[in-house]
């Protein structure tokens, strides 16, 4: 033992340690990195969720969840309005895929920028999966531009809503992800009130084209897979928002610009936008640096929260949209609205109870018959004695 001790080869390099068991003879390194190997501190900075420049890691989850709430409400209710005002323009509704197409490259644009801003520019998700996100926000945005020209704006809000439940269920078979009944409760009811308000909708203001039903439908579906394919990516290979944005919006003006250059929409769209160039061109740009402000926000909460309740939370500001839709273009009301609003605001406290669960305790039902016969007992025992 003597022997192979002294014939031990020792590490010669710094800052390692070597422990030794001359009953086994195995040795286990320990190696210490020098300063100069020490991790640079951008690397760290990757797990930070940073949006336009804040970095909300240093905030506590109720003050992330607040400024994320604020930032999707505040910036796509501003994009609801600048869409629907855009397709106001007399003659515009054909051209639903050049509008996803001028938006896509103005999503790239800032994108870029704001790349360029971070100090960590490596990209992290492969591309093959920025491919197939691509193909879903093209499949989403263009889609439900494009249905804008046979639906209402209302109705159109309507149907994006009720991905809730295409959400869950692309979380089970995409992730794996298990809810509960209550998420399934909370589901059900923002669905169901959001249907009843395309039901009275189409009573006071029937407005409903087949081709604008299928359009929205495909929308919807793309939509309901992208927020969990997203969640996954993000997760798995730490990317961050801004190369999210980049890449994925990016390839996907590629393919949009393959598409009408196949199809021969580019020309027409051109010639009518260059004759209307603030209401498209000029409006377009608001509406694209709102709406890329607006997924900002949506990504961190995705990144943060989850799929689940980043729907929720848009699902929301969709209704918010609605009421707005009501006040600033002239639409027919019914009370059915109203009953229908209130069922979506249930789901929305459902939902928001299925993650508190253990900070918010609602009484139960049999609690509530237990605690009522308790108290009668005393009562007859109190007047007994």
């Amino acid at each position: 033992e003597k022997q192979a001790e002294d014939n031990s080869p020792e590490c010669s390099e710094p800052g390692t340690m070597d422990l030794k068991f001359p009953s086994s003879r195995k040795y286990i390194s320990i190696s210490v990195p020098s300063k100069s190997q020490a991790m640079s501190p951008h690397i760290k900075s990757v797990d930070d969720v940073v949006v336009l420049g804040m970095n909300l890691s240093k905030f506590s989850k109720p003050t992330q969840f607040f400024i994320c709430v604020s930032g999707v409400f505040m910036f796509y209710l501003i994009y609801g309005y600048l869409q629907e005002l855009i397709f106001s323009v007399e003659g515009f509704k054909p051209f639903g895929w050049y509008l996803t197409l001028v938006q896509f490259g103005f999503y790239s644009i800032f994108g870029l920028i704001e790349l360029q801003l971070i100090q960590d520019k490596r990209r992290r998700i492969p591309g093959k999966t920025y491919m197939i996100i691509a193909f879903l926000t093209v499949g989403t945005m263009g889609l439900s531009n494009t249905s804008l020209g046979y639906l209402n704006y209302p109705t159109q809000v309507i149907f994006k809503c009720c991905k809730l439940i295409p959400v869950m269920i692309g979380g089970v078979f995409i992730q794996g992800k298990r809810y509960n009944i209550v998420d399934v409760s909370a589901a059900l009811c923002m669905s169901l009130g959001l249907i009843w308000f395309t039901l009275a909708d189409s009573t006071v203001a029937p407005n409903f084209n087949l081709t604008g039903v299928i359009l929205i439908s495909l929308a919807l579906c793309a939509d309901a897979v992208i927020g969990n394919v997203q969640e996954k990516a993000m997760k798995l290979h730490n990317g961050s928002n801004s190369e999210m944005v980049l890449y994925s919006y990016s390839i996907g003006f590629v393919y949009i610009l393959f598409g009408l250059t196949c199809t021969s929409g580019l020309s027409p769209a051109v010639t009518f936008c260059s004759k209307h160039p603030v209401q498209t061109y000029g409006y377009a740009f608001l509406f694209s640096l709102t709406g890329y402000f607006g997924i900002s926000f949506v990504l961190a909460l995705i990144k943060i929260f989850g799929a689940l309740l980043a729907v929720t939370v848009t699902t929301g500001r969709k209704a918010m949209t609605i009421v707005l839709s009501f006040l600033f273009f002239a639409k027919p009301f019914t009370l059915q609205y109203v009953w229908s609003g209130l069922l979506v605001v249930l789901g929305i406290f459902l939902n928001v109870y299925s993650k508190n669960m253990d900070k918010i305790k609602l009484p139960s039902l049999l609690g509530v018959w237990k605690k009522s016969v308790e108290e009668r007992k005393s009562r007859t025992l109190s007047q007994t004695v």
